[in-house]
This record gives C-alpha cells, structure tokens and sequence, in this order.
C-alpha cells in the first residue's frame, strides 16, 4: 500500500488542522466548566449565608449593576423589607448588615450573566471560522439555550422566597441545582469526546454500564444534597455513623401521606441522603474490584481506583461537615467535591465510548 506525497502532505495537514481545533475547543470548555464550578460555589455560598432572597426583582440586563449610592442602597433594602424573610427572621437588620447578604446574591447573578458571555461568544467565533465540527454544532446551541433557561429557573426559585416561605422552595432549589450538573456534565463528556482516548479494551462487558450508573447515581445523589440543603436538613442529628442513636432512625414517615416525607421531612431527606452516600461508595468499590481483577494493567481500571479515591474524600468531608454542624467553608467544600466526582465520573464514563471520529477524509491507493 502506497500512499502519494501530496496527499500524504495533505492528510497530514488535515489531522494538525483538526487536532489544533480540538487543542481550542477543549481549552474554551475547560474555561466554561471552570466558570461553571464557580458559579455553582457561589450558589451554595449564597444559601447557606442566607443570602438568595436579598434581590427581590429580576433585571437580567440592568441587574449587572449594583447599588452606588446611599439612596440606591436604601431603595433595595426597602424592596427586601416587604417579603416575608425580612419581617420573620431578619426584621433587626439593617442596612449594613443587608449589604454583607446582597453581595453574595450579586455575585452569583454576575457570574451566571458572565457564563452566557463565556459560552456564546467563543461558540460563535468557533462556528463562523468553521473549528467546531458538524456533529457538535447543535448539541452546543442546546447547552446554550439549557443554560438560558436555567436562567429563567434561577428567578423561579427565588420567587417561591417572596410571598409566603421565609427561604426558597426545596423543590425549585433542587431543579436549579440539577440543570446546572446537567450542563457541567454535558461539558465535560463533549470536551473528554474531543480528548485523545486509550486504546485499552474494556476491562469487562458491563464495565461501559457501571461507569454509566455511577454517573448517574452521582447526579441523584446531589439532587438528595440539594434538597438537604433546601430544607437545611444538615443543622440536625449531626452524628455520624448513627443518626439519632441509630442506625435506621425513627419518625421517617410521620408525615401524610407517606410519599412526603421524602421532599419535606428533614430527617428523612439526611438519611436518604447517607443511603445514597453508601450506595455510590459501594458502587465506586464494585467497579474498581471488578476492573482490577479482570485487567489492572489498563487505563479504565487506573481511572476506577481514582474514581473510588474521590468518592471517599467526598464521603469524608461530607462526614466532618455534617459532625462539625456545616460550617460554610466545609459545605463549599463538600459542594464542590460533589462536582469533581461528577465530572469525574462522566469522563470515565466518556473513556468507554471513544473519542470523537475525526472528519478527516482519508483516500487510500492500493
């Protein structure tokens, strides 16, 4: 088989070419999920400092800029007076102190404007000098509309805060949560798509669907967390292994009918979250046994031993945040190492099914 100089030349410069879009679009994404991450460290920032429902209007353009002056403090302080937090729970407060909770909401407002910049820009820079391939195009668009409308989900949260509850809906908190793990992993599986791949085979013919199930079991488990974080279910029986003095605790379904408890009793909402604690742990450890017995020499089994690593260093910090009584940098912490086992997993998932084809076309004389 011969090939001929020029169109060795010209398959040569084909691959540089596509390797050196890849080496950009990653590099974007890699600065998107950074934005994101913060983005969401902010957001638990924000409730766990009590600080969501500061900013009682929603100005997606004008919003960008915070009060400047005194008056203009006075006037957004004014608008927090009327909801139902203010008068229930912070009606000692005063303007100073609103300044120290309307900081944090601001933030997360301006970084959740910032990812639109941070995404739609360069996406469409890419796809006007054509380094974006075909088949991402419009999975692209989508996270960009997902990540418009989690926008509109943002506002539907805080909203459930401004007439009756005294902080915002658990349920709505949740939602907000798991979009924006959907477009963190979506991210990421694109970006690991476009990333050179191992040749190793599979460790085992299930391997493929325990690195799918661990993902997904890791995006549950943060929609548990959310909703302990929404009805600040971590403030309570702060022991750990037993909870309440034992290993099952009692009163998890007082509530009627039964099915409630699930989304609004606190203490049923913490123990299921521990469940799904141990199920992911003993999920991480099945895998990486079950890779390491059957080709312990293969990138897959490394990749699970790290997965199960991360998966106890979560574990753990959850642990000491939940006996220390979650204080706000252990919470973050906690959070945000929900995030890298996330992000973890969906990459060990995407290692199993291959890199991206590269749209090169080869032409080969015999």
């Amino acid at each position: 088989m011969t090939i001929t100089s020029a169109t060795e030349r010209q398959l040569l410069s084909d691959i540089d070419r596509v390797d050196r879009n890849r080496r950009a679009v990653r590099l974007w994404l890699g600065i998107v999920l950074l934005t994101l991450f913060a983005l969401v460290l902010v957001g638990g920032a924000t409730r766990l400092t009590g600080s969501g429902l500061s900013i009682t209007e929603w100005k997606p353009i004008h919003g960008v800029i915070p009060p400047l002056t005194e008056a203009e403090w006075q006037e957004e302080f004014d608008l927090y007076k009327r909801i139902p937090q203010y008068s229930e729970l912070n009606s000692d407060m005063t303007v100073e102190s609103f300044k120290s909770i309307f900081w944090w909401e601001w933030a997360h407002r301006l970084l959740a404007r910032s990812i639109g910049i941070v995404f739609a820009l360069p996406l469409v820079f890419f796809w006007v000098t054509g380094r974006i391939e075909r088949r991402l195009r419009w999975p692209l668009v989508g996270l960009l509309a997902l990540g418009g409308f989690q926008g509109f989900i943002g506002w539907w949260m805080v909203s459930s805060g401004l007439t009756k509850l005294v902080s915002v809906s658990q349920y709505r908190l949740a939602t907000h949560l798991v979009i924006a793990c959907l477009i963190f992993a979506a991210c990421v599986w694109i970006m690991r798509g476009l990333s050179p791949h191992s040749d190793d085979p599979a460790p085992a013919g299930n391997s493929r669907r325990w690195a799918a199930a661990i993902a997904c079991m890791a995006i549950f488990q943060i929609y548990l967390g959310a909703l302990v974080a929404g009805l600040d279910a971590g403030l309570t029986y702060n022991t750990w292994p037993l909870m309440d003095g034992a290993v099952v605790p009692g009163g998890l379904f007082v509530q009627q009918p039964w099915w409630i408890n699930l989304f609004e009793n606190p203490k049923t909402v913490q123990f299921l979250h521990r469940c799904g604690a141990y199920l992911l742990f003993a999920m991480a450890l099945v895998h990486m046994i079950a890779s390491l017995r059957a080709a312990p020499g293969t990138t897959h089994a490394r990749r699970t031993v790290l997965l199960f690593i991360l998966v106890c260093l979560q574990a753990l910090i959850g642990i000491l945040t939940l006996i220390w009584q979650v204080p706000l940098g252990w919470a973050l912490a906690h959070q945000g190492g929900a995030l890298v086992v996330l992000g973890f997993a969906i990459a060990h998932w995407r290692g199993f099914v291959g890199e991206y084809p590269k749209p090169v076309a080869i032409e080969v004389r015999e």
